[in-house]
């Protein structure tokens, strides 16, 4: 644990580096013109969609019939933007990361290893495009729980574990693996992977809820659902901001992981008392004087 807690607050104040805050403007950029563009062109009319079919839905009908008796109608007009937003949500999520440790993290981990670990030797068992690999299938996997646990997402207290879980199940896959991409072998990849799992999960499911924040936001109120549009590059910031976070925090621990693994694996083995032998050598016997014969 505490090797957990120091690579916490280590990952915290490298957040402050200059080389950090100008590498996040990079996928920040990328992914506020990508989506905001998006928006622009498909917000409106994906916005209409969803709500020509909840009007058309004869029950759903008789449900907002039941809202306004209570004086709930306004929740009928932000329905559409929520079912929108959370549909939304865990792509932006999703492709943040991808930016983030493609543009981000081979620089955070040399950074870490460069200022912390100098003498490290790196063993690069895993290209780059076995990293590209690793983390496109790890993308796929989680989108493939996404749509599978769809339908437990109309259980409310569902929607807010569900999808964190699933995010930070992914930050563990893709952060954990670039972190040791580089420096570690394969054989150490697997071994601190197999030895460090549950606390390299708990940290992805750590970030995995920060990473929820922004859509806690837009479900808190009809202001942030109707502005959701405009307010997404500040999402985004959020989202690069906790994914270079987790960057940082997966490089210090795995690094100092494979620093102490390297420790036990690289010693010469101890215990052995050196037995010296030695040989004794015969004296002659002291040579007796003879006398002459009489």
């Amino acid at each position: 644990m505490s090797k957990l807690f120091d690579s916490f607050w280590r990952a915290l104040a490298y957040c402050l580096h200059p080389r950090v805050m100008l590498l996040s403007l990079a996928p920040l950029l990328l992914m506020a013109l990508l989506w905001v563009a998006l928006g622009y062109f498909f917000w409106d009319s994906a916005l209409g969609a969803v709500r020509s079919t909840l009007e058309s839905s004869a029950w759903l009908q008789t449900l907002w019939n039941w809202f306004e008796s209570l004086g709930l109608g306004a929740l009928k007009t932000v329905m559409a933007p929520l079912l929108l937003i959370f549909a939304a949500t865990p792509f932006i999520v999703m492709l943040t990361l991808l930016m983030v440790a493609a543009l981000m993290t081979p620089a955070l981990v040399s950074l870490v290893a460069r200022r912390r670990f100098p003498a490290r030797q790196r063993r690069r068992g895993a290209s780059w495009w076995i990293g590209l690999l690793w983390s496109l299938a790890s993308v796929a996997l989680a989108a493939l729980a996404l749509i599978i646990s769809l339908p437990l997402w109309r259980v409310p207290p569902l929607i807010l574990v569900l999808p964190p879980l699933i995010w930070g199940w992914l930050t563990y896959r893709v952060m954990a693996f670039d972190a040791l991409a580089d420096h570690a072998s394969q054989d150490e990849r697997r071994e601190i992977l197999k030895r460090h799992r549950g606390p390299l999960l708990g940290m992805g499911l750590l970030v995995g809820s920060l990473g929820a924040a922004p859509g806690l936001v837009w479900a808190s109120g009809a202001m942030f659902a109707v502005y959701f549009v405009p307010l997404l590059p500040l999402a985004i910031w959020v989202y690069v901001l906790v994914f270079s976070f987790s960057s940082l925090w997966f490089a210090h621990y795995c690094l100092d992981a494979l620093q102490a693994l390297r420790v036990q694996t690289d010693a010469p083995p101890g215990g052995d008392s050196v037995n010296l032998s030695f040989t004794e050598i015969p004296h002659d016997p002291p040579a007796t004087a003879s006398l002459p014969a009489p």
